[in-house]
């Protein structure tokens, strides 16, 4: 099983080490760069979002991780490939897109410098294109669906997306909620600890939830119990 974890917009991969090494677990993780996946196009959110379907194709079973923008991507994944994702993660995402928020986003944007933009590998205009191109993502009808075990985390000083957070708990019946009291936006950089912690925890319920007899990690890995669960759950579905 793999593990991929999606950074938001303004990060990088290298944002998700301090957690990763935290992680109580013995899995294999990868963190794209989500600017790679745009390098020589046209900054946009579907672009984006096909090449994480070309990237997830030749993995059998996912376990899917992402931060706001990254988050995004990850439900999204969820909603039209379902039968390949046994977890998901969501860390200050939102399911329907804040327009007056994005626009207000976009005029910042406009008034930053180039080189604000260049450390992490996207030019100014890719971020105002890509902001531009979500406006009209809306996943309220297909959280209902989702039947892969979800946590949705939110920092506690994350004010804008505290509401999203709770919603989503309430609407995907799968979900749990954890809220880090002293985390802003960014988990991933403010307390990776306890983001290490917490994701050890959720993803070491998901391998052994089954029951003790199928599962065979010993809480230290991705149990065989699982896979083999997971299989036969979707060919039923």
């Amino acid at each position: 099983m793999k593990y991929i974890f999606l950074h938001g917009l303004g990060q990088v991969p290298s944002d998700w080490e301090a957690t990763i090494k935290r992680l109580d677990l013995e899995v294999d993780v990868d963190c794209p760069d989500l600017s790679d996946w745009l390098s020589g196009k046209e900054a946009s959110y579907f672009d984006l979002y096909h090449e994480l379907e070309n990237y997830c194709e030749q993995q059998e079973v996912l376990h899917l991780c992402g931060l706001s923008l990254g988050g995004i991507l990850a439900l999204h994944y969820v909603v039209e490939h379902a039968e390949k994702v046994a977890s998901l993660v969501l860390i200050g995402t939102q399911y329907i897109m804040p327009k007056r928020l994005l626009q207000f986003q976009n005029l910042i944007f406009h008034l930053m410098p180039n080189r604000s933009f260049r450390k992490i590998g996207f030019e100014k205009k890719d971020f105002i294109n890509l902001s531009q191109s979500m406006m009209d993502l809306d996943f309220r009808k297909d959280l209902a669906k989702l039947s892969c075990r979800v946590l949705v985390l939110c920092g506690g000083k994350d004010k804008i997306n505290m509401s999203a957070s709770i919603e989503l708990k309430q609407q995907i019946n799968s979900a749990e909620l954890e809220i880090i009291s002293r985390a802003g936006h960014e988990i991933n950089k403010d307390h990776p600890i306890e983001l290490g912690k917490v994701l050890s925890n959720f993803y070491r319920c998901v391998c052994c939830q089954i029951d003790a007899a199928s599962c065979t990690c010993g809480g230290q890995s991705v149990c065989s119990g699982f896979k083999q669960r997971f299989y036969k759950e979707n060919r039923e579905r």
